[in-house]
């Protein structure tokens, strides 16, 4: 799978998707230092060790460089997706996922486009994708094109 390129400087707004989620009491932020184990062993659980194992590393920046997505519910949070942005390597964007019984309400455009405009505010010009999966996703949420010849990128060698 290829990379992908975003231009940050040319975003959309995160706001159309952010506001339907507010009416259903589902929030986007980045977590606080007591729920960081809690948001790793979520991710282990919905995605598995190795994307757990990335996105602990978007803990140990500053500013932190995950965001989650969060269902309030009669004052107790239910996480429900993240995405994370410097986890793999600076300038890329992911890893990123949604529960399943959770897809297809917008929860992870916002998140994207959360990191992303965090990633523009910190300075940066573009993003990486990495290793692109739903394609067609990123081309129309946030216009990102493909980097030819990008696989396997800087996931070659990996261990596995």
């Amino acid at each position: 799978m290829s990379d992908y390129l975003v231009k940050l400087y040319d975003l959309p707004s995160a706001e159309p998707y952010l506001a339907p989620l507010r009416e259903k009491n589902i929030v986007v932020r980045k977590p606080i230092g007591p729920e960081n184990y809690a948001v790793i062993a979520w991710i282990r659980e919905h995605f598995g060790a190795g994307w757990a194992g990335e996105s602990e590393n978007s803990f140990f920046r500053d500013p932190k460089g995950i965001y989650i997505a969060v269902r309030e519910t009669e004052g107790r949070p239910v996480m429900l997706g993240f995405a994370c942005y410097d986890a793999t390597v600076k300038g890329f964007f992911g890893p990123t996922g949604v529960a399943e019984e959770e897809r297809h309400q917008g929860i992870g455009a916002a998140l994207l486009l959360a990191c992303l405009h965090a990633m523009k505010e910190e300075g940066y010009g573009y993003a990486v994708i990495g290793s692109v999966g739903p394609s067609a996703f990123y081309e129309k949420i946030c216009g990102a094109t493909e980097i030819k010849d990008s696989s396997p990128g800087v996931y070659g060698g990996m261990l596995r």
